[in-house]
């Protein structure tokens, strides 16, 4: 298992600078970053694909097929390379060379990928990271991360670092 690190979330990420949707300060109150660095340089699309395509992301693309929303592993490899703009229940936000950020269908989540070549040992540094936008309390006004965050977020932690560790374990050296 590789060692992932939990660390703020860089000014420069997409999670930060993306503000789309119809309340866009909705995004200002939860995102989270998780690293890793492997040994071996890697594209954008080479860690979304083993991302996506890892033994532990199998099981929540199953789980989402029973909710209508199937994808494949040549569904996951298009949306890696740019040929595809929705994988499941996501959908691209934006993207650049070394960042995509993907949208869950309903808009309450996003996910966000970026790889950084570390120059000194020929590797790369993998982040990932998720946007969990608040609601609005209807008695307030005020924006406040759902209940069900609010009772999940110790999983939510969890989850993120073994994907991580296991998208990295999928990556295949060249």
């Amino acid at each position: 298992m590789f060692s992932v690190l939990q660390e703020p979330v860089p000014a420069s990420s997409l999670l930060r600078t993306c503000r789309q949707g119809p309340d866009p300060a909705a995004w200002d109150h939860f995102s989270d970053c998780f690293s890793t660095t492997v040994i071996q340089p890697v594209t954008l699309a080479e860690f979304v694909f083993a991302f996506y395509t890892s033994p532990v992301f199998r099981m929540e693309r199953a789980i989402l097929g029973w909710f209508d929303w199937p994808s494949t592993d040549a569904e996951a490899r298009d949306l890696a390379e740019g040929r595809r703009d929705r994988f499941a229940a996501w959908r691209v936000a934006e993207r650049t060379e070394t960042q995509l950020l993907v949208g869950d269908a309903l808009g309450h989540t996003r996910s966000w990928f970026c790889i950084t070549p570390d120059d000194g040992a020929g590797g790369t540094r993998l982040q990932f990271g998720s946007g969990i936008a608040a609601i609005r309390d209807p008695a307030t006004g005020q924006q406040r991360q759902s209940l069900g965050f609010r009772l999940l977020g110790g999983f939510h932690v969890l989850y993120s670092q073994v994907l991580l560790s296991a998208a990295a374990s999928h990556l295949k050296p060249r």
